[in-house]
């Protein structure tokens, strides 16, 4: 049991760092910086450890990208609701394709919608300034680069057997 706990916990802390490094990787797209490696790594976190370490992960990569000055803090929005929607996914249905695409409707649609608050009550924007769905547009295209990424990484796993190895607790 504590075997099992320890190489989660080492894949975690391996991940975090994959994305906070891949956040160097980014794009503005309104007042986002889109980091699709975050994405990524939530849907890659989903199917070798589960939806919690994946909420954790986002959450320290994001925590960490802040303050680095690598982030805002739409990073945090922008990642968990992804990481725990894709992670229960595939812990209910054990399939790629709804991951990915809960992954995508995570983090663009629920974390597009809860940026507005945080940019508004945090960052100090007015309502005026962006419209309440200004979020979901650049969400989406950093998470859909993610999941293209990691399904392309998944699947070369997959065939070589090597993710059969590593989901296996």
């Amino acid at each position: 049991m504590k075997n099992n706990q320890t190489k989660k916990l080492c894949i975690a802390g391996i991940l975090c760092a994959v994305a906070v490094v891949g956040s160097f990787f980014s794009f503005p797209i309104f007042g986002s910086k889109c980091a699709p490696i975050q994405h990524m790594v939530n849907i890659i976190c989903a199917v070798t450890l589960g939806p919690w370490y994946g909420v954790g992960v986002a959450f320290c990569a994001s925590l960490i990208r802040n303050l680095l000055g690598l982030g805002s803090l739409m990073a945090f929005p922008g990642s968990m609701f992804g990481a725990l929607l894709c992670g229960i996914a595939y812990w209910k249905t054990k399939k790629l394709s709804v991951t990915l695409a809960a992954e995508v409707f995570g983090t663009a649609i629920l974390g597009g919608l809860c940026a507005y608050p945080v940019a508004i009550l945090l960052m100090g924007k007015s309502a005026a300034e962006i419209a309440f769905y200004a979020y979901i547009i650049p969400f989406f295209v950093s998470t859909a680069g993610g999941a293209i990424l990691s399904a392309v990484f998944l699947g070369a796993l997959q065939k070589t057997g090597v993710l059969a190895r590593v989901a296996e607790g």
